[in-house]
């Protein structure tokens, strides 16, 4: 059974008197442990897939399977309990708390129904490279220090799956490389599932398999490494 199942998804909004299809009748397999880039310019839907596949938004038609729930019909009680426990969001602008510490801010993650305490987010904090940073505010470090602090946000609760929305989009390249390099390691190592969306081509050397988004639909050209 594939970590994720999308059948049919289409997303549409009305703008005037102009319908907007965001993702247009889109069909996709995710194997558990796998590695997808999806990449294609602004506007090209990839943002509005990876929300609906993160249960952020809901989609005009078609079913999305996580963990055997379709969350596509599910409540927003059980969206949220599979988000805290199963789903792991990293964002391009980081989204710290600028008044808390690497360490609180990814404590302020943990799932209060879990057993996770501040030795998790210590944890995952080393686990990053981050362990000499733990008490350092977000505007004491690095572009690539935050995007870490938040990659330790997203693993704290141990989620089976990671979407990541364009997280070297505010780093230099050099940077962006040691960021993919982490999720990659990630990936390989503790064996996450992880679903990334992009413009930078650089990135897709770092995948399992690369798909082309554009208006709305996942190309069939898609390639594999």
């Amino acid at each position: 059974m594939p970590a994720i199942a999308i059948k049919d998804l289409a997303k549409n909004y009305i703008q005037g008197n102009k319908l907007i299809k965001a993702v247009d009748n889109t069909s996709l397999d995710v194997e558990e442990k796998e590695f997808i880039v999806i990449i294609g310019p602004s506007g090209s839907g990839k943002s509005t897939l990876l929300q609906l596949i993160g249960g952020l938004d809901r989609p005009t038609a078609g079913s999305i399977t996580i963990d055997g729930i379709d969350i596509a019909k599910a409540s927003d009680k059980q969206l949220a309990r599979l988000r805290r426990r199963k789903i792991g969001f990293i964002f391009q602008s980081f989204n710290l708390i600028p008044t808390l510490t690497s360490s609180q801010n990814v404590q302020a993650a943990i799932d209060k129904h879990s057993n996770h305490d501040q030795h998790r987010a210590e944890e995952v904090l080393e686990l990053v490279g981050l362990g000499h940073r733990m008490n350092h505010l977000p505007s004491l470090l690095s572009g690539g220090e935050q995007q870490r602090v938040a990659i330790a946000r997203a693993l704290v609760n141990d989620p089976k799956i990671i979407l990541a929305d364009e997280p070297t989009g505010n780093l230099d390249s050099k940077t962006g490389e040691e960021v993919m390099r982490l999720l990659r390691d990630l990936n390989e190592k503790d064996q996450k599932t992880i679903i990334l969306i992009t413009h930078s081509e650089y990135v897709k050397k770092f995948a399992d398999r690369v798909l082309v988004i554009k208006d709305g639909k996942l190309m069939p050209q898609a390639s594999r490494k």
